[in-house]
């Protein structure tokens, strides 16, 4: 289908919404997820020329049953481009993660990727404000790879991928298999640029005006999603740190712009016909033998 660029956009249809809508659930992995409403009925008309998501997965539940969303925006991996995965709010506490994320959300027809987006991984923890899960869990320190039982504030859980959270992401990651990955943290303002891909790394630094770092946690740095990720997969994943407070203006209207043009992607809309169905992945398994290391306790290290 054609693609539109330099403000030649055309219109994502309204049929095009009823078709994604027709089908309310998709197969995700071993477990069924919904397909979230995406235009309210009574202002589909107005909506459909600038709405940039295409179509929400509920792609699991936390621990309390809320549940986390993964957002598509862009066009089909099909036609060549890469598949992008952008996620915010891993820690409760660093709620500052989401507003660019939203804003991308929010925002016009976007084209160049695959897009997927997902503002809040932690629900339970952006609801009571802490760093973990409702069961204590660190999330960042829960993936199946140099697996460590850590406690105090970065406390691992009782195995690795123990967490509805972690299996929730995995499973969604084993299915569309993303080129690129950037998660954003806080606080600690810098990308690390010590990482598979740091050709990537120094282009996002570059583009989003961050400090280049190299987050080793604090010697901490067991379970975390980037290295399951960097170590199981051919793509690539990324610590993107913003710092302590940044405004809620930087946030939307600078930062979020400058996240779009990191990972390739511009302004144009693609239209989509009736939503593929996902291939099924089998369910990610744990690793057989985790890595035992010391307990570790303690505040904030870098590294997320």
């Amino acid at each position: 289908m054609p693609r539109s660029r330099a403000g030649a956009r055309s219109r994502v249809g309204l049929a095009v919404l009823v078709a994604a809508l027709a089908a309310p659930v998709l197969a995700l992995g071993s477990q069924q997820v919904s397909v979230a409403t995406q235009v309210p009925a009574a202002s589909a008309a107005a909506r459909a020329e600038r709405d940039a998501v295409v179509q929400t997965l509920e792609i699991g539940e936390s621990v309390r049953g809320r549940p986390i969303l993964a957002h598509r925006l862009g066009e089909p991996a099909d036609n060549g481009v890469p598949t992008i995965v952008l996620i915010g709010a891993m820690h409760g506490n660093e709620q500052r993660t989401r507003p660019a994320l939203w804003s991308i959300l929010e925002g016009r027809p976007v084209i160049g990727a695959e897009l997927w987006v997902i503002p809040t991984y932690n629900p339970d923890g952006i609801a009571a404000g802490t760093r973990r899960n409702a069961r204590g869990v660190d999330l960042n320190r829960n993936f199946p790879y140099r697996w460590a039982p850590l406690d105090g504030n970065y406390e691992s859980g009782p195995r690795p991928a123990s967490e509805p959270e972690t299996r929730a992401v995995m499973r969604f990651l084993a299915r569309v298999r993303p080129d690129r990955i950037l998660s954003f943290h806080q606080p600690l303002h810098g990308v690390d640029t010590d990482t598979k891909d740091r050709a990537f790394a120094e282009r996002v630094a570059r583009i989003l005006r961050l400090p280049r770092k190299t987050f080793d946690c604090g010697g901490v740095c067991h379970g975390t999603m980037t290295g399951w990720f960097n170590d199981r997969y051919a793509g690539s994943a990324l610590t993107v740190e913003l710092g302590p407070a940044p405004g809620e203006a930087y946030l939307r209207d600078v930062l979020a712009p400058r996240i779009l043009r990191a990972v390739g992607v511009e302004e144009g809309a693609y239209e989509w016909g009736p939503m593929p169905e996902p291939t099924e992945e089998p369910e990610p398994t744990e690793d057989p033998t985790p890595t035992a290391e010391p307990t570790a306790t303690g505040g904030p290290t870098p590294g997320g």
